[in-house]
């Protein structure tokens, strides 16, 4: 049996029946991990720490302790999420002696379901980014095309997840970066209704737009590691048949590379023969309101966000001396310009908080409303996975465009109104690099977005294995 190819579900399961020990799992991820450390997924991985812990796990089944949902399973979290005992970095120079003193309070609850960190990955400095080019780490590497960004800023999970490294992880989502790296790898990636998951012990970018998420294999694992964190409900099986999907041709189908856009009709073909009802229609505003508001609240909270979580941790450190020590171009420029002149007014930050913001959520609350859709689907990202070292702009049917802005346009309005997302796998390019379909759904419909996340994904092809 090859134990990496197992899902979080059935590892789980099977270690709780005794078909083989924690630590023969944890073995087997560890040969992987090893195997492909050229990938650079991780910042902190320490494979006796692992070890120890999965011995722990056999001895609480042995003597016949209660086991959780997630007995034994080693998990990659992003090294923005805290962990006490091995460092929290954020990926920065600033933070690499950063030792938390507890553990985030969804990374405790995944732990009290049996789960183990299998190490802490790696991720765009700061989680200001999608390429996961780290100037102080490394770049980490696609699983499928290792010449290839494995999309950001949880890239470090997404490639861990995607090469088998572990079955599962969790990343953090301001603007589409756990969507991204999932689309990229070939795995699936569950954005949450902002404030859903907690958020304490998270390096932060915006407490208005920050959340954590699950990143795994299957819809079924994103939906365990959801329950596990939140305690909910799972809501009950969809069928495609009859199921009104909202297909909003502008500015989500729009401006497509060639292959995803041949790939993505192929995919709605799909939908529509399993029995989908898919209504086109647009939702006129959230382009606009998105680019209004978005980077004026995440830029504006960034600031006092993070001058917070510094203060929490008892460091002498504020934000200037944090932004002084990256090492990334593009996060440097863009973080130290919050110091000067291009700071975000407060003026500017409340109108987009209060005016803004409450439009675009308005306007997806009236399109779901008004045309009877449970969800509305699109390519995740307009792209397949660009070249390492694309940092500013990258080719777009051959034509030259920003990198950032271009990963993210899809991604982003969701994210500022705190509505839930997730990526799943959908198809491949000719090369072979994965490509992933979002569903979004109204706010706080996120055991309904699921259900349809896991009827859907049961329509489409499985992608097959990275080569690595």
């Amino acid at each position: 049996m090859d134990l990496t190819a197992l899902t979080i579900g059935e590892a789980a399961a099977a270690m709780r029946r005794g078909e083989f020990s924690a630590a023969a799992y944890a073995d087997a991820l560890l040969a992987r991990a090893a195997a492909l450390a050229a990938l650079n997924a991780f910042i902190h991985h320490d494979p006796e720490q692992v070890r120890t812990a999965a011995r722990a796990a056999d001895e609480r089944r042995a003597a016949g302790a209660s086991l959780g949902a997630l007995h034994g399973v080693p998990l990659a979290l992003k090294d923005n999420l805290d962990t006490a005992g091995m460092p929290t970095t954020a990926g920065t120079p600033a933070l690499r002696d950063n030792r938390p003193l507890r553990n985030a309070p969804l990374v405790q609850r995944l732990l009290d379901a049996g789960a183990i960190v299998f190490g802490k990955a790696s991720l765009h400095e700061l989680a200001y980014g999608i390429t996961n080019h780290n100037a102080a780490f490394g770049a980490v590497r696609n699983p499928y095309d290792p010449a290839r960004i494995p999309g950001g800023s949880s890239g470090g999970v997404g490639a861990a997840v995607g090469a088998r490294m572990v079955a599962g992880g969790i990343g953090t989502d301001t603007g589409g970066s756990v969507r991204i790296p999932a689309a990229l790898c070939g795995i699936v990636g569950f954005r949450p209704s902002t404030g859903r998951w907690p958020q304490a012990g998270i390096v932060p970018i915006s407490h208005s737009r920050d959340t954590a998420g699950p990143m795994a294999r299957s819809v079924a694992d994103c939906t365990l590691l959801d329950r596990v964190v939140t305690g909910s409900a799972d809501a009950p099986a969809v069928s495609l048949r009859g199921l009104r999907l909202g297909v909003p041709r502008g500015h989500f189908w729009e401006h497509l590379d060639s292959e995803v856009a041949a790939s993505m009709e192929s995919v709605l073909r799909t939908l529509r023969e399993a029995g989908a009802v898919l209504v086109e229609a647009d939702i006129p505003d959230a382009p606009r309101l998105d680019a209004e508001a978005g980077f004026a609240i995440g830029l504006y909270e960034t600031i006092g966000d993070l001058d917070a979580y510094l203060a929490q941790h008892g460091s002498a450190m504020r934000y200037p001396g944090l932004v002084a020590q990256v090492a990334s171009p593009d996060v440097k420029s863009l973080l130290s310009s919050l110091l000067g002149d291009d700071a975000v007014p407060e003026a500017a930050y409340r109108h987009a908080l209060d005016v803004l913001r409450p439009r675009l959520q308005a306007a997806y609350d009236d399109y779901f409303r008004r045309h009877d859709v449970a969800a509305m689907v699109f390519p995740t990202t307009p792209l397949p996975a660009a070249p390492i070292g694309h940092d500013e702009t990258v080719l777009l049917n051959g034509e030259a465009v920003p990198t950032f802005a271009t990963f993210i346009r899809n991604c982003s309005p969701a994210s500022v109104a705190g509505i839930p997302g997730i990526s799943v796998p959908a198809a491949t390019t000719r090369a072979g690099l994965p490509l992933g379909l979002e569903l979004d759904a109204p706010r706080h419909a996120d055991a309904s977005l699921l259900a349809i996340a896991r009827a859907v994904e049961a329509v489409l092809p499985a992608l097959p294995a990275p080569r690595c």
